[in-house]
């Protein structure tokens, strides 16, 4: 890609090598073409699938630019965009056609394109909108959007338009981490009032999903972690009950707490072994959601006939089964009227901490880092 007049100069986080530190970097972008719309962003969320594209569990290009969690102003908008303009605040979400099966039946998170326009490492058409200071190519489109940046292109249908009321730093995680939390109780597995409904793992996703049920009505909530912040969080966030996994036998208290075995289950941590505990801490006609990222061909046990008898239900989750146009307004109303209370998982750091703020997310001292991109 040539540096032509018309790139606009950003800063930019580039993941050069497998496993490398982040670096951030001048870039360029081109402006926004057809449905394109050139985001300022204000704030992006850090999210556990950015650091294990940084690792390679999913073969993602480098040198890439990442960040799937970018909340901002539109700056410029491509000659095919009708519903947003200049000065528009919005939140940037996943990527998808629009015009497969999956997304006419308002399944977008199953499109046929999800993986390419995804992960992909590019456009539609296979070209780049970022080059680095040296005029080389920069894989990018992550999520449609690549927001570790001060700038991005996105698509309009993964724009999401939000009220200028609503505090757009703390917006970000909702484009990815929260709505994947919150829409797998709200919209999956459908937790019912009075329910039972326990998250195995109390990270970002997995008190979304406690807010989530707190919200539904459910009136046994149950964390399941081995961080002890973690599972205080969750008790101050919707949880009634919190499980040190490391302190107990987590599907036995599991069934004690619930006469039998749960309702509902969610299973966030990626880890095999939990998979297979959230499915066994079911109890009849119970269902557990997968959402939790492995690497690829990463395979769980369950025993069959405990499924079979029982009449349990796996089910996986991309991206909380939303139709990210509805839900994520709903979930800023709720958030509004203090009954999603992200500010409580939120920590901020400015663009150039990035590296200390991916390091402490793993390590669990923060659940979940928010970087403030430079005025």
């Amino acid at each position: 890609m040539m540096t032509e007049p018309s790139m606009l100069k950003i800063r930019a986080a580039v993941t050069r090598e497998k496993g490398a530190p982040f670096s951030i970097e001048d870039a360029y972008l081109r402006p926004p073409k057809q449905d394109e719309v050139r985001v300022r962003i204000v704030a992006a969320g850090i999210c556990h699938t950015d650091m294990i594209i940084r690792d390679q569990y999913y073969p993602v290009p480098l040198p890439a630019v990442l960040g799937h969690e970018g909340a901002g102003v539109v700056e410029s908008v491509g000659p095919l965009v009708r519903d947003l303009k200049p000065g528009d605040r919005v939140v940037l979400t996943y990527g998808s056609c629009g015009r497969c099966l999956s997304c006419a039946k308002g399944l977008s998170s199953y499109c046929k394109d999800f993986f390419s326009l995804n992960f992909g490492g590019s456009g539609r058409d296979g070209e780049h909108a970022l080059s680095d200071a040296q005029n080389a190519d920069l894989h990018d489109h992550f999520f449609s959007q690549s927001s570790f940046a001060t700038y991005c292109i996105a698509r309009e249908n993964n724009a999401i338009k939000v009220p200028p009321e609503a505090p757009l730093e703390l917006l970000g995680p909702l484009g990815c981490g929260f709505q994947t939390g919150a829409g797998a109780v709200i919209n999956t597995l459908r937790v019912a009032p009075g329910a039972s409904f326990v998250s195995f793992g109390a990270g970002a996703v997995g008190l979304s999903a406690i807010m989530a049920a707190k919200a539904t009505g459910a009136t046994t909530i149950v964390a399941v972690d081995v961080v002890a912040s973690r599972l205080q969080l969750a008790l101050e966030v919707g949880a009634t009950h919190a499980l040190h996994a490391k302190q107990l036998d987590a599907v036995e208290a599991i069934r004690e707490l619930t006469a039998g075995g749960a309702d509902y289950a969610l299973e966030t941590t990626g880890v095999p072994a939990v998979a297979t505990q959230a499915i066994a801490s079911l109890g009849e006609l119970g269902a557990v959601g997968i959402v939790g990222a492995s690497h690829l061909g990463t395979q769980v046990g369950f025993d069959v006939n405990d499924l079979l008898i029982k009449g349990k239900t796996i089910r996986g989750i991309c991206e909380g089964d939303s139709v990210p146009r509805k839900f994520i307004p709903d979930l800023i109303a709720l958030h509004m009227q203090q009954r999603f209370p992200i500010d409580k998982l939120i920590r901020f750091y400015d663009f150039s901490q990035i590296n200390e703020a991916a390091a402490d997310s793993e390590s669990g001292k923060t659940l979940k880092p928010v970087l403030l991109m430079p005025a």
